[in-house]
């Protein structure tokens, strides 16, 4: 190595000896209940395939047809040559799913926040941001220039104070909130920071990632959720998790949505979502619309799971949702927790700085509709075994 890139190696280095280097696992089998993983075969606590639906047959059939009839991708960007008849369908049908008035889709969620918050905001403008919210919520607001003011985690109070004190100060001004906080797996309380919004003459975007596909009717959202609709300004999305495929979504008013369409630079910029990954979408929303029986059992797994590790006398913060934050406070040991897991056949890897704050590491459980009683009850005496072993329990 050149001695220009030295300090790459002296902070990979740091890294390892502060229990902070993240040792990449390597799957080897279709996202489900149970996955290989280096080579062997575990329970998966890991991955945000919240319903199921990355392995399922309808998904890959569309995927396979889709295909056939219109290649593999577009082969330019949405607004040159690549927008096919599939990605208008899915527009629209993400439009209705959601209950608003246009939607458009980006290549995933974290190009969505990248290309809708610097075409509503700039330099003359202030962005209120909840002081958790998400990498892409945070990368998407440095871009777009604009002032951000952060507000305390979940606290209309102190969104209040912030835009009474700044907001004059500015041309426009944007409140944006993760739906689902997807570390502590807690809800935004979006009634009471849309009263905020109005009170301070401000846009309202809420990043739904972990919402769609849990909560509201049939997964339909955090707005469907609190029953705030024609209130959200935009809303923000991805296709990765619940709906089981990739791309991202933004959702609302049909004049933001037309202006993102002309200002929307990975729109613009970067070639549209693959064939495959859109007919599978639409697949995903054809199951969604159908039954609501998947969100429902996402629900049941969640209930028993958390109660039982409670019982066991884990901390699982402040979650109310599937994200069952297992809290540990120190970056060594949630590693050598997840390394102990592993060994018992739980695949629950450890989050830590600067992911998490450096004394909130923790091992994040992601349940699934995909799982059994039986996969959740194997998991339980893992995590009974390694708690006991390592002193997390008693």
């Amino acid at each position: 190595m050149s001695e220009v890139l030295s300090w790459v190696s002296e902070e990979l280095n740091h890294l390892k000896q502060a229990g902070l280097y993240n040792t990449i696992r390597t799957i080897g089998s279709p996202q489900g209940a149970w996955l290989q993983v280096d080579g062997r075969r575990v329970l998966n606590f890991c991955s945000n395939n919240y319903l199921g639906l990355a392995n399922h047959p309808r998904l890959k059939d569309a995927a396979r047809h889709a295909m056939d009839t219109h290649g593999m991708g577009p082969a330019a960007v949405r607004s040159i040559a690549g927008t096919m008849d599939l990605h208008v369908e899915l527009d629209k049908r993400m439009a209705a799913f959601k209950g608003v008035e246009a939607a458009v889709t980006f290549q995933s969620g974290f190009a969505a926040n990248l290309g809708v918050i610097p075409a509503l905001v700039g330099k003359e403008d202030v962005i209120f941001s909840d002081e958790l919210n998400h990498a892409s919520i945070i990368d998407g607001s440095r871009l777009s220039g604009a002032t951000i003011v952060r507000y305390a985690h979940c606290d209309p109070v102190s969104l209040d104070k912030v835009i009474s004190a700044e907001r004059g100060k500015y041309r426009r001004a944007l409140v944006v909130t993760d739906g689902v906080f997807s570390m502590d797996g807690d809800v935004a309380l979006l009634p009471e920071i849309y009263e905020q919004a109005r009170k301070g003459k401000a846009l309202l975007m809420v990043d739904d990632a972990h919402g769609e596909g849990v909560l509201g009717k049939g997964g339909r959202g955090i707005v469907d959720h609190f029953g705030l609709h024609g209130k959200v300004d935009v809303e923000v999305g991805t296709f990765s998790k619940a709906f089981g495929v990739v791309g991202g979504v933004a959702a609302g008013d049909g004049k933001i949505v037309e202006w993102l369409r002309q200002r929307g630079r990975p729109f613009l910029f970067s070639s549209a979502m693959t064939v495959p990954d859109v007919a599978a979408c639409l697949a995903a929303i054809d199951l969604l619309e159908e039954s609501t029986e998947l969100v429902e059992g996402l629900w049941s797994n969640t209930e028993f799971f958390k109660g039982e590790m409670k019982k066991l006398g884990f901390d699982t913060g402040r979650s109310v949702t599937p994200i069952t934050p297992v809290m540990l406070g120190e970056a060594k040991l949630a590693q050598d927790f997840s390394r102990a897991l592993f060994e018992a056949g739980v695949f629950a890897m450890a989050i830590a700085f600067p992911t998490v704050a450096r004394d909130k590491a923790r091992i994040r459980v992601m349940i699934s509709a995909a799982h059994s009683t039986d996969d959740l009850e194997q998991g339980l005496h893992a995590f009974q075994e390694v708690g006991k072993k390592l002193g997390v329990i008693h």
